[in-house]
């Protein structure tokens, strides 16, 4: 698989993520694999080619982090060619200084996340959301002192206001702190309001793009009906977060339109989703969630795929604009 550079970074990593928030706990969320039922498909990523892995702490309240510490370990190639990710803001526990950006949470959460990875460093370390309790400088300076501690090489943000990431931006400057080189935001072909602020900014600044949900949580894949609990897979009918983001008439008519760019290439439409995706400036590595080893193997010929330039104006044409999403 191909190795691109994170954002501006001299850092290497795998042109796709996998996502590990799909393996964990069905106390958490019931469609969530089991580690057992992950296993085989983590083992293919690695065969695959993929070196670059997000999770975050409150994924499964832990087990995520847990179980992919414990996959890398018996199927990843040597901790120097792995690129790990991992975030912190969301609560784990039932005390207001269990969740959120303060210089406590994010002291004590990074050592924990060490431990259930059973690592002594991540490669990032994500702020999961913005925290409107938290100074930002507060929580830069926290940043600064993971890595200068040892226990991250970078950080990186995820979904929040382009305004809200320039200050973090700034802060950083203006401290002569550690600077952000990423950004994890909410991306696909049915969702492009980050086409408007975010990426212009990202492209600007050098940060790299790793988009969450590149084919809207399974949306694009076009099996899903106007009726919510329609969809082929359990996640479809009991995902209360995704009912939230997706299922507007249009959205369904930007999926007509991936459907017949797929038909004529006689491909899923998964893979012109994520070909789309890889094909939009400034995005480093889209994260995949794979549930099935069908799921990976579509990834990785997405990267075969060149959509012309009708191919990407059909693609564009129908989409139409949506409230911002994906930031709480």
């Amino acid at each position: 698989m191909q190795q691109v550079n994170l954002g501006s970074t001299g850092l290497k990593v795998s042109r796709l993520c996998l996502g590990m928030m799909t393996y964990g706990s069905k106390n958490w969320r019931e469609w969530v694999l089991s580690e057992e039922e992950g296993r085989p498909i983590i083992r293919r990523a690695v065969e695959l080619g993929f070196t670059f892995f997000d999770t975050a702490d409150v994924y499964s309240i832990g087990a995520s982090e847990e179980i992919t510490g414990r996959a890398l370990k018996e199927f990843g190639p040597p901790r120097e060619q792995v690129v790990v990710a991992t975030k912190v803001h969301g609560a784990m526990g039932e005390t207001p200084n269990e969740r959120g950006l303060s210089r406590k949470h994010i002291l004590h959460s990074i050592d924990a996340s060490l431990r259930r990875l059973q690592l002594d460093y991540v490669d990032l370390y994500q702020i999961h959301r913005f925290d409107p309790t938290t100074p930002i400088e507060e929580t830069i300076e926290a940043l600064h002192d993971v890595v200068r501690a040892g226990k991250a090489l970078h950080i990186g943000a995820s979904s929040m206001y382009a305004w809200q990431f320039a200050r973090y931006l700034h802060a950083a400057e203006r401290m002569g702190m550690t600077r952000f080189v990423t950004m994890q935001n909410h991306y696909n072909l049915i969702y492009r309001e980050e086409e408007r602020e975010m990426i212009p900014l990202c492209r600007a600044e050098g940060i790299g793009i790793i988009p969450w949900s590149p084919l809207a949580r399974g949306f694009l894949v076009g099996n899903r009906g106007p009726d919510r609990k329609q969809g082929g897979t359990l996640r479809s009918r009991t995902d209360a977060f995704g009912h939230g983001l997706y299922w507007r008439d249009d959205d369904f008519q930007v999926v007509d339109a991936l459907t017949q760019v797929a038909k004529r290439r006689g491909v899923p439409n998964a893979q012109v989703a994520l070909a789309w995706i890889l094909a939009q400036p400034g995005v480093t590595a889209p994260i995949i969630g794979a549930s099935k080893l069908a799921h990976l193997e579509d990834a990785a010929k997405a990267m075969e795929i060149q959509l012309t330039a009708e191919e990407l104006e059909q693609l564009a044409a129908r989409y139409q604009p949506h409230p911002v999403l994906g930031h709480t």
